[in-house]
């Protein structure tokens, strides 16, 4: 599938605007029960997302925090189609991926507030968020560095016969990175089971994408070079996401090899909370607002009739579950400095740097 893109300019700079139909996959072959499910988890990925920056506004986050307003679909998508002992790699813009596959708001929002009751009892922070039981096999900071780790988590489930797929996600800078390449090389010479997703919100840190790479579309214009066929996909519709991840899971799954997948989307606010993203020519964020995850998958359950007495529960009940959530996380205590020397070798001492 390809993303219809219209190009506008502002002085030297490409702007990207959404596609101009949120009604285009109204028809898909998605259940009621998966499309309400998807509905809730945009609701959760959404309401968390502004509590976190409520809380990091407030001085309770300790460190940065790198927020995906705006882009919950690609995971909401992924974390939907997604079985439940595959595996999820992120970057540090990785809540969304986190709770999507089933991780409790409390014990990250604990985490992000460096307390003893955290996802990590409070040593990773928003970056670092990690939960095996869940599938999520880790945030990383490095860019690009997770792409690698996963083709390693793929392997050990094709060499053990497991089905499991590795579901790798990444930014759009990331494409520009060696290790972009030689992960993709390495896959598609191997036919691991990872599926790459590029979640394309058109800007690396401070600058435009399109200003500094070759190809209009970065990651998913570089698929041939590997043997893959492109894959591009609607970012911000769930439908879209969801049917995209069914369709690259069977596949990967199926023995058939990696599968890369590029999903246009935006980024509401700055690449963290350290930028206020003034860089973004006028008239963009308003564009790309108008065409927000949850405004076009509301209009599209209310056109499918699906009554409202269906939707606001779940905005109410998940609203309720960020705030219990945010008092539980609150409320925990301080790790105990004792704990700096835990998780850091086999045993959890540090008498081998000696």
């Amino acid at each position: 599938m390809r993303v219809p893109l219209e190009e506008h300019r502002y002085g030297d700079h490409p702007v990207v605007l959404p596609p101009e139909d949120p009604t285009a996959l109204d028809g898909a072959d998605v259940s009621r029960e998966t499309r309400l499910r998807l509905y809730r988890l945009l609701q959760e990925l959404r309401q968390f997302e502004k509590r976190a920056y409520d809380l990091f506004m407030q001085g309770l986050v300790k460190g940065t925090s790198h927020l995906s307003l705006g882009m919950e679909a690609v995971a909401a998508g992924f974390g939907a189609a997604m079985r439940e002992d595959d595996y999820t790699f992120a970057t540090y813009r990785g809540h969304a991926h986190t709770l999507a596959r089933g991780v409790p708001m409390e014990p990250v929002l604990a985490e992000l507030l460096g307390r003893a009751n955290g996802l990590m009892s409070g040593k990773g922070g928003s970056m670092h968020l990690t939960s095996v039981e869940h599938g999520v096999m880790g945030s990383y900071a490095i860019i690009g560095a997770h792409l690698t780790i996963a083709n390693g988590a793929a392997w050990s489930a094709q060499y053990r016969g497991s089905g499991q797929v590795a579901v790798c996600f990444f930014g759009d800078g990331t494409t520009n990175i060696g290790a972009f390449h030689e992960a993709l090389n390495y896959a598609a010479v191997f036919a691991l089971p990872v599926v790459f997703v590029c979640e394309n919100n058109l800007y690396m840190e401070y600058t435009a994408i399109r200003d500094i790479t070759a190809v209009e579309r970065p990651a998913a214009d570089r698929a041939s070079a590997y043997g893959l066929e492109p894959v591009a996909v609607d970012g911000n519709d769930a439908d879209a996401c969801y049917l995209a991840a069914t369709d690259a899971l069977e596949h990967a799954r199926s023995g058939k090899g990696p599968v890369l997948v590029e999903a246009l989307t935006y980024r509401h606010g700055g690449h963290s909370r350290a930028d206020p993203g003034k860089y973004k020519p006028p008239g963009e964020l308003e564009a790309w607002l108008a065409y927000d995850p949850l405004t076009v998958y509301r209009g599209r359950l209310e056109r499918l009739g699906v009554a409202t007495e269906d939707i606001e529960p779940i905005d109410r009940e998940v609203a309720a579950a960020v705030d219990t959530a945010t008092e539980a996380a609150k409320a925990g205590p301080l790790p105990d400095p004792g704990s700096a020397f835990t998780d850091v070798y086999a045993d959890g001492g540090h008498s081998w740097r000696n």
